[in-house]
């Protein structure tokens, strides 16, 4: 399995940015997917997850600013991040839970004020 993400960039408050992290090499779409984000002196945060029946998860930091949406037929996950803020930025890094975790690469996201 290996994992696509993009999406990531430089934006001022109160701006949005929308990532996206594709799966391939991988057959069925039971599988949950979401983000992971990290940054310097922070520890590692659940941002958004869902699950192959479309159930979502969010961190409260970032609930009702967020959004997290899977399109199946592409195998793609998408996060729609609005309202950014200073606090969201980090490296966020796409994963796939199947039996075990897939991590993609990290794609960075830098909030101005």
């Amino acid at each position: 399995v290996q994992l696509q993400a993009s999406g990531g960039g430089l934006v001022q408050t109160g701006g949005s940015l929308r990532l996206s992290c594709t799966a391939s090499g991988i057959s069925s779409n039971i599988y949950a997917m979401g983000w992971y984000r990290s940054a310097p002196g922070k520890q590692r945060e659940l941002v958004a997850h869902i699950t192959s029946g479309g159930a979502t998860t969010y961190a409260d930091s970032v609930q009702g600013r967020f959004d997290i949406s899977r399109d199946n037929g592409k195998n793609t996950v998408h996060l729609q991040m609005n309202d950014l803020r200073p606090e969201d930025s980090g490296v966020y890094v796409c994963h796939l839970t199947r039996g075990q975790y897939y991590w993609g690469q990290g794609t960075l996201v830098t909030v101005s004020s």
